[in-house]
């Protein structure tokens, strides 16, 4: 089971508490990710930090809050702070690199009240990622009493997946196009998402999602009362998408030459294709989807390894460079619950919180 953390207080306090009930895992992942840095990325411990204490400076103008916020994770982690901001900033660090590499990601979905057997909205993915990547639930209460039930990596400040007291929700995927360069310094994606989540309204959100400049390719899905909208973001252009019915994305553009987005060949894009695909299928395959057909659907294993639920391929392991689904969610914005596995939901079971 996840660790599950309640804090509160302001952006430092919280921190420092994540910082102290997470201090292991905390360097667990800080040792994982200089590692795989330097396997995958091709970039040395040195030449991470060095990108990450930019960030830093930058950040400190973006988000005093934010900041705030890693210099309390470092101080209750007892990590150096350069450390826990390379960490913050690894999505801008693994992605830029992996433009010229081969990620691997998720697979999201929104289900429109109309659609769905008990009438409410709908949302969830399984976020795949790095095996061994250490996690956290985390419930946040907010100064402005705010709510945020959201799951964030031991170290990565504010949450990403996950919804608000407010009946907000979202996902969010990992995309690469021409044009990704950490360098230019724009607002993170974990700040994004961390301020996203903290937003009263969808379109407050979408705002906070949208600020320009970006920097870095990415896709959030967003969600509130009996709509949801999916944000293409590049430093090339934007796409959004609605849908009456649902909506699915994994980590490919859906029609990025609408939109004048140009994106570089990668071979792993057929594989997101086809879990994009699948999902949909399988969501679509019962008239009005319950908690149960969902948790089915996330938890599909056609096309394995590559599947919606992903396990490691053999080639991965022989490279050492393993991807599974590290965390499956489930959430209904209309009754403020979520229900979160602990590794892919075909062999770990979903548990149930409330925002």
């Amino acid at each position: 089971m996840l660790p599950y953390l309640k804090l509160s207080g302001p952006p430092y306090e919280q921190g420092l508490s994540q910082g102290k009930a997470l201090s292991e895992a905390i360097a667990h992942n800080l040792e994982l990710y200089f590692r795989r840095f330097e396997v995958e990325c091709k970039l040395s411990p040195t030449e991470a930090r060095e990108r990450g204490a930019r960030y830093l400076e930058a950040l400190r103008q973006q988000s005093p809050a934010y900041t705030a916020g890693l210099e309390g994770i470092a101080a209750g982690s007892g990590q150096p702070l350069v450390d826990i901001a390379t960490l913050n900033v690894r999505y801008e660090i693994v992605y830029h690199q992996f433009g010229r590499e081969a990620p691997n990601g998720c697979t999201a979905f929104a289900l429109m009240p109309a659609h769905s057997a008990d009438g409410h909205l709908w949302m969830g993915q399984n976020w795949d990622w790095m095996e061994g990547v250490q996690g956290a639930l985390q419930h946040i209460t907010e100064p402005d009493g705010t709510r945020v039930l959201a799951f964030t990596e031991a170290g990565i400040f504010g949450g990403k997946i996950g919804l608000n007291s407010h009946g907000l929700g979202l996902c969010i995927n990992g995309l690469v196009s021409k044009g990704d360069d950490w360098a230019g310094l724009g607002q993170p994606f974990h700040l994004r998402t961390y301020r996203a989540l903290r937003q009263h309204t969808l379109e407050a959100a979408q705002r906070a999602l949208l600020e320009p400049p970006h920097t870095t390719s990415a896709n959030f899905l967003l969600g509130q009362g009996g709509r949801a909208v999916d944000l293409e973001v590049s430093p090339m252009g934007l796409a959004r998408w609605e849908d009456p019915r649902q909506l699915v994305h994994a980590n490919h553009f859906i029609a990025p030459e609408r939109y004048g987005i140009e994106v570089p060949p990668i071979e792993w894009l057929d594989r997101s294709h086809q879990r994009a695909e699948r999902l949909e299928q399988r969501l679509r395959a019962v008239e009005k989807p319950s908690l149960a057909d969902i948790q089915s659907a996330l938890a599909d294993r056609e096309g394995a390894p590559y599947a919606v639920c992903r396990t490691p391929s053999p080639e991965e392991y022989a490279l050492g460079e393993p991807y599974r689904t590290i965390v499956s969610v489930i959430m209904n914005l209309g009754t403020g619950e979520l229900w979160i596995s602990d590794g892919p939901p075909h062999e770990n079971p979903y548990i149930r919180y409330v925002v």
